[in-house]
C-alpha cells in the first residue's frame, strides 16, 4: 500500500474523542480501556484530560479510590459482594482500605495497571491532549507529566470533538 493510500484510510477511519475529568483509580479505567479498544479497532481516538483527570497524566501516579458517593461500589468479599455505606467513609483509614482492596482484586484478576494502559494508549497513537488552563490552575509543569501529550486548550479538544463520529464524557 502506497503512503498515500495509507494517509487516505486513516483519514477515513471513524474517529473517537473522550474527555477525561476524574483521577480517582476507578474513573481512570474506563477512558483507558475504551480509548485503547478503540485504537486497536482502528479509531483515531483523542484524550483529553482536565480537571481531575490531568493528574492521570503525572508521570508519578498515587490513585486512590473511595466509596464515598459511590453506592454502587460493592467489592467481591467472603463469597459475596458487600456495599459500603456513605458514613463508613468518614472513618479515617476507609478510603486507604478500599484503596487497598481495590488494587488487590485488580492484580487478583490479572487486570493491567492504569500506568500499563497508559503507555498502550500511547504506542497506539492515541492522541493525548493535557488541558493548559487546568495545568495552570494546579501548577503543573511539563516536568510533572510523562511523555507524550500535548498541551492544549478547550478550543483545541472542540475542533477535534466537532470532527469525531464519537464524543464521550468520563
Amino acid at each position: 500500500m502506497s503512503t498515500q493510500t495509507a494517509g487516505a484510510d486513516l483519514a477515513n477511519n471513524k474517529s473517537m474523542s473522550i474527555i477525561v475529568t476524574k483521577g480517582s483509580l476507578d474513573w481512570a479505567y474506563p477512558p483507558f480501556i475504551l480509548a485503547t479498544t478503540a485504537a486497536a479497532m482502528g479509531l483515531n481516538v483523542t484524550m483529553f484530560f482536565t480537571f481531575y483527570g490531568l493528574a492521570l497524566l503525572k508521570k508519578k501516579l498515587n490513585l486512590g479510590v473511595t466509596p464515598l458517593g459511590n453506592p454502587a461500589m460493592e467489592m467481591p468479599m467472603m463469597g459475596m459482594h458487600i456495599g459500603m455505606p456513605n458514613i463508613a467513609s468518614a472513618i479515617p483509614g476507609v478510603d486507604a482500605a478500599a484503596t487497598v482492596m481495590m488494587k488487590n482484586l485488580i492484580k487478583k484478576k490479572g487486570v493491567a495497571s492504569i500506568e500499563e494502559l497508559r503507555e498502550m494508549a500511547l504506542e497506539a497513537d492515541v492522541n493525548m491532549i493535557a488541558c493548559q488552563m487546568t495545568m495552570d490552575l494546579f501548577e503543573y509543569t511539563k516536568d510533572d507529566m510523562i511523555e507524550g501529550p500535548v498541551l492544549g486548550g478547550a478550543a483545541t479538544y472542540i475542533e477535534t470533538a466537532t470532527k469525531s463520529d464519537i464524543n464521550l464524557f468520563i
